[in-house]
């Protein structure tokens, strides 16, 4: 992953756009960056004041967990044939929260549950 610009470079380059020492495009050459760097930059500065480059990455917190995947659980021991679906409908109505079915996956995953598809008779 490519590391972003230094707070030095993205200092030189405010000064010279506020300093009026050319336009995005002539900036952009003189710095050896590229355009959109510069046009981002510069939008992100007149909107937050903010010249840090923003965040990458990061761990994002798992939708369903603890008090949910102990509510599932109990879903499970009443009766174990639920589908996927069907469980991210009951998710959805007692939580008011929207999951997919690979997040639904995923939590039975945790509890160390297996998901069996259930085989239609002919």
């Amino acid at each position: 992953m490519p590391t972003p610009y230094s707070i030095d470079l993205r200092s030189r380059v405010i000064m010279a756009w506020v300093a009026k020492e050319g336009s995005q495009r002539q900036l952009a050459e003189r710095f050896k960056v590229s355009l959109s760097f510069i046009r981002d930059l510069l939008r992100r500065y007149r909107e937050t004041g903010q010249i840090e480059p923003k965040q990458c990455g990061g761990y994002e917190k798992p939708i369903i967990e603890d008090e949910y995947l102990n509510m599932i659980k109990s879903w499970l021991d009443e009766k174990n044939d639920l589908l996927l679906s069907e469980l991210c409908a009951r998710f959805r109505e007692s939580t008011g929260i929207n999951v997919s079915i690979p997040t639904m996956h995923r939590a039975l995953k945790k509890l160390g549950l297996r998901h069996k598809k259930s085989l239609k008779e002919e």
